[in-house]
């Protein structure tokens, strides 16, 4: 994210908490933290049950563009900068700087991405390389605004902004205020800390994003269930949504008003690697009450009716089977009314709803399934 968007960044979600649309309920939901609750003693015993402590995996960082940039510990790029270049190891490893017109990627006009030269994350892009004039490659954008840090620069007798791999921390060059259009940046990069990717060619490993997986959670109000599975070990992105409706791109006020059919969702994209769509489900069934039949808490309304919305029909095998699983081993007192379909479109919701309970503080769903989901796994 640039600074000009981060700070129209903020002022939106300024904005947002004074002038929220909302339906009936939804004065409810803002002004209360709403416990999870079911309909009598047992069922909420019954998912007690479901859980025991545990230890929660290492929680692994992923960008929105789906790559692992879980910081390297110093032993790894220790060893990953044996194979540098000594150029590129002064640049990289002791922040120099390489002499101007020099780097072998200041006149490269070819397509293509330009990865970190240690670790091979994806920085800078062709798409957005211009010509500074300056003798260094120059960017107005990170390909993802999350691979790269910066931080303050005080030497030579003046404050700059340093810039590194987010991910191995290696020194790639410096970002000014005085780039083009349309984020008036001008990323001064160092050839020597940079390998180029051209198109078209195959991306080495380190260079490729994660293989994710989808799939769709509906559980009542969106802003709990999207805020939870973001606190899941392998989640890549938790995202608020409309599922499962007849009409195009509704609105939140249409969806609202229960003529769409929609049901509020959370579209999770996830690691496999570190977390299976049958964990991932069986936390979505202790975040809230499957038995409830279109409602949640106080909220009511067939957009807030529990639902399993499957990629594959592999994910509607797993997801059948668990909830036979749990109806058999008596789980819940009552029938488990959540439904269990594949997946048509999924309506991403108004910005406002992204990331609720961060921006505000305001919970509607609590509890954390994934100590005892994934602890119950080893």
């Amino acid at each position: 994210m640039t600074r000009s968007h981060a700070i129209l960044c903020a002022i939106g979600t300024t904005l947002a908490l004074f002038i929220l649309p909302s339906c009936e309920v939804s004065d409810a939901r803002a002004d209360e933290t709403v416990k999870q609750t079911s309909s009598d003693s047992k069922s909420q015993q019954d998912t007690k049950d479901m859980t025991t402590k545990s230890t929660l995996p290492s929680k692994r960082t992923y960008s929105k563009s789906g790559f692992d940039i879980t910081p390297l510990s110093k032993t790894e790029i220790a060893e990953l900068a044996k194979k540098l270049s000594p150029e590129a190891f002064r640049v990289t490893q002791n922040s120099g700087t390489e002499p101007a017109f020099c780097g072998n990627l200041v006149d490269n006009k070819k397509q293509g991405e330009y990865c970190c030269v240690v670790c091979g994350l994806p920085l800078f892009s062709s798409d957005s390389k211009f010509n500074s004039g300056t003798g260094w490659p120059s960017f107005f954008s990170p390909v993802d605004p999350a691979h790269v840090s910066e931080k303050v620069d005080g030497a030579h007798g003046m404050e700059r902004t340093e810039i590194n791999c987010a991910r191995c921390t290696s020194h790639l060059g410096h970002v000014f205020e005085d780039g083009p259009a349309p984020t008036g940046l001008r990323y001064c990069l160092n050839s020597a800390a940079l390998v180029f990717v051209e198109k078209g060619t195959k991306m080495p490993a380190t260079s490729e994003p994660i293989k994710s997986e989808t799939a769709y959670f509906a559980g009542g109000c969106f802003w709990g269930v999207e805020h939870i599975f973001q606190e899941a070990p392998g989640v890549i992105t938790a995202e608020s949504g409309y599922m499962q409706g007849a009409k195009e791109n509704p609105t939140y006020e249409q969806v609202c008003g229960g003529e769409t059919g929609h049901a509020e969702s959370v579209k999770v994209v996830f690691d496999p690697t570190v977390i299976s769509f049958r964990q991932l489900a069986e936390g979505f069934f202790l975040m809230h009450d499957p038995t409830q039949v279109n409602r949640q808490g106080p909220d009511s309304g067939s957009q807030y009716r529990s639902g399993i919305y499957c990629s594959t029909p592999e994910q509607l095998a797993q997801a059948k089977d668990l909830v036979a699983k749990l109806t058999s081993e008596k789980k819940f007192s009552r029938p488990i009314a959540t439904q269990v379909e594949l997946a048509k479109k999924f309506c991403p919701a108004e910005d406002y709803h992204q990331d609720y309970v961060d921006k505000t503080g305001r919970v509607c769903h609590v509890g954390n399934p994934w100590p005892q989901v994934l602890g119950a796994a080893k």
